[in-house]
């Protein structure tokens, strides 16, 4: 008698089968419609579909993915891939193939070739054979092989990078083929049955990219493209690609002489007086909750002796980011985070279990050695600032400290109309506790620690009523943490803030306070940042408003505009007086057109024009017109002052969200 699995579908019914039987006819056995659909399966929850064709050998749960389900979708961007590699191969004998997944929004290839690097003028012809190619319903099939037989294929064939990747995978690992029509890849799928499925897609864009993003490596060509169930979609997303290229905060940087990049100083921004109005701007945003979060900021060195960061731990896990300098025969770093030197600031002085919670926020920056192929305008730098703090905390005080967090990111995230999900990470492979030399009864003190951190996090998500999504193994090498992703106004999501329990950097530094029976504890250390880097926070912000920033945060709010040189006094008597209040202004005193003056205001994006001409200088008034709002018409010039103050009010947080709990009901330090 056959061994027999037990299937458990998403409705919670189980069947049984005999083992080895394949995705495919299990929902071939549910329905006939849903074999035909089904493309990909996942099992027992994975982050990932597998093939149709994979065989279950063993109890699981499955849910079936079928045609135009969300998660079919990278399914059908895949097959797009190769589809994609093979046109370029029929077009251009000789090219070499690497890799080709499936990444969000769309995929790409990665291609060598002698004759030098694919442009975007080759894209059309590819993109033009790959139709060809589609529309013959050619056969995607798989085959599984043994090492010997895939090596010797694909040697036959040339692919010395096929090669290597045959080499890396690990020994006990099933080994699949998939060939469209007559063109072979080694790959783990899943792909979608035929070429017929494949209709809605576009090439992109290409960019060079190194073997194993090793710049020791040859270069290789990288095509990007997109893939969708119908041309609908395909149209829609590539209109909102258009709008991203017009939002992108690069050439608004540009456009707006915000900041700009200089070949001395590799990835690393220079802010102009407008950009850092808005940089400061942002600085003083968040300082305005220090008060209500009882937080106090410190300064911390730059530039420390390599031996703290090797206390911290930073030096075996974070030392290829860095940068060194020698210094009188002792090698030193740059900071990469503030908390080592948070560290030694609690270590500097004797503490009480009264006197924690201990809250140190600090803007200090931050130097982070990038690869040249991964920066990217402000969203990834070698230099920046966080809006960074640490709290130092007894256990029984985590879940108050993390609310209060929790209602800060929220409360700041709203201001800017940012949506806003929470992502879990638990611990990664390469953490504290799992070092070589540890004693067993060290690994098992650090396993507790990691277990409790975790069931900390979660009991804080369930308590604050906040759903997550799990993130396995994505933790900080010192502790487990929740990631805080936004949604900007053309439905891309990034990653902005982060509150991460660490039990093991306190632990390294010896770190301790006084307790109630006059021994020795460890504190627990909350990192948490709301906006996380706040370059890259300006530029996903200027995209999310396409420049459009609130009149609050706006590094011109107000411009004023004379309908001729005799009315510059009254214009000057107007600047002073909202400069007297805060409110950054600028007259426009070029002998210009009128015309241009506002076109050229619209152009920058200031929120605020007033125009003056000699009916207003004798009714004391001024005409207004809000970016927002449109034309305002003239109003007196008491009220127009009234307004622009009003709207360049910085957000205040609300006090009362900040009341701790033991303030209301008292608490215990036990």
């Amino acid at each position: 008698m056959s061994q027999q699995v037990n299937i458990t579908l998403p409705d919670g019914s189980v069947r049984t089968y005999d083992s080895g039987i394949t995705i495919k006819q299990v929902a071939e056995s549910i329905g006939k419609k849903l074999g035909k659909d089904a493309i990909a399966g996942i099992v027992d929850g994975a982050d990932t579909a597998i093939d149709v064709h994979t065989p279950l050998t063993k109890d699981a749960s499955l849910k079936i993915v079928t045609v135009k389900s969300e998660a079919g979708l990278p399914v059908v961007r895949h097959t797009t891939a190769h589809l994609m590699a093979m046109a370029v191969q029929k077009l251009f004998p000789g090219t070499q193939v690497t890799i080709g997944p499936a990444i969000d929004n769309g995929f790409y290839y990665d291609f060598y070739r002698e004759q030098g690097p694919f442009t975007p003028d080759d894209l059309p012809k590819i993109e033009e054979e790959m139709h060809r190619i589609a529309k013959q319903n050619v056969a995607m099939v798989r085959e599984v092989v043994t090492r010997d037989q895939v090596k010797e294929r694909f040697t036959k064939m040339g692919e010395r990078f096929k090669l290597e990747i045959i080499d890396a995978i690990p020994a006990n690992d099933t080994i699949t083929v998939y060939t469209l029509g007559d063109w072979p890849d080694v790959c783990r799928g899943p792909h979608v049955p035929d070429s017929s499925w494949l209709k809605a897609f576009k090439l992109t864009s290409v960019a060079g990219a190194y073997w194993r993003g090793d710049e020791r490596n040859p270069m290789l060509t990288r095509i990007y493209g997109t893939a969708f169930w119908t041309e609908e979609e395909l149209a829609k997303h590539l209109e909102v690609q258009e709008e991203a290229k017009r939002r992108d905060h690069r050439k608004l940087g540009k456009e707006l002489d915000l900041f700009f990049f200089h070949p001395y100083a590799p990835a690393t921004p220079f802010f102009t007086e407008k950009g850092a109005r808005i940089y400061n701007g942002l600085v003083d945003f968040i300082r305005s909750y220090y008060g209500p979060l009882d937080m106090g900021e410190v300064i911390t060195p730059q530039l420390t002796d390599s031996e703290l960061f090797k206390t911290s731990g930073h030096y075996a896990n974070y030392k290829d980011n860095m940068y060194f300098a020698q210094i009188d025969e002792r090698e030193f770093g740059m900071k990469p985070m503030n908390c080592p030197g948070h560290m030694l600031m609690f270590g500097h002085a004797k503490h009480s279990y009264r006197d924690l919670p201990i809250r140190m926020a600090d803007f200090g920056r931050l130097h982070r050695y990038e690869r040249s192929g991964v920066t990217a305008g402000l969203t990834r730098v070698r230099s920046f600032c966080q809006d960074d703090a640490h709290l130092f905390v007894r256990e029984d005080q985590i879940g108050e400290e993390i609310r209060l967090q929790l209602a800060m990111l929220q409360d700041v995230y709203a201001v800017f109309g940012l949506e806003m999900k929470v992502q879990l990470s638990t611990r990664p492979e390469k953490s504290l506790g799992r070092e070589p030399g540890l004693t067993a009864e060290e690994r098992a003190s650090w396993d507790k620690a990691w277990e409790n951190a975790e069931a900390m996090l979660r009991a804080a998500l369930a308590d604050n009523k906040l759903e997550f999504e799990l993130n396995v193994g994505d933790g900080a090498f010192y502790g487990p943490k929740l990631d805080f992703q936004v949604k900007d106004a053309l439905g891309r999501w990034f990653q902005l803030g982060t509150i991460q329990l660490d039990y093991g950097l306190p632990r390294r530094f010896q770190l301790s306070y006084t307790n109630e029976q006059s021994g020795e504890s460890t504190p627990v250390v909350i990192h948490r940042a709301i906006l996380g880097s706040l370059e890259r926070f300006i530029g996903i912000l200027l995209e999310h408003t396409a420049g459009d920033l609130p009149l609050w945060l706006a590094p011109v709010q107000a411009r004023i505009i004379t309908i001729n040189d005799e009315l510059l006094a009254y214009g000057r008597e107007i600047r002073q007086a909202l400069e007297d209040h805060g409110v950054r202004v600028h007259l426009d005193e070029r002998s210009e057109k009128l015309g241009f003056k506002i076109r050229d205001a619209e152009l920058n994006k200031v929120p605020v024009v007033m125009v003056l001409g000699a009916k207003e200088r004798e009714a004391r008034s001024v005409s207004v017109r809000w970016r927002k709002k449109g034309d305002l018409g003239v109003m007196p010039l008491d009220k127009a002052i009234q307004l622009v103050l009003d709207a360049a009010t910085v957000p205040k947080p609300d006090r009362a969200k900040f009341v701790r709990r033991e303030h209301l009901v008292g608490a215990s330090h036990s």
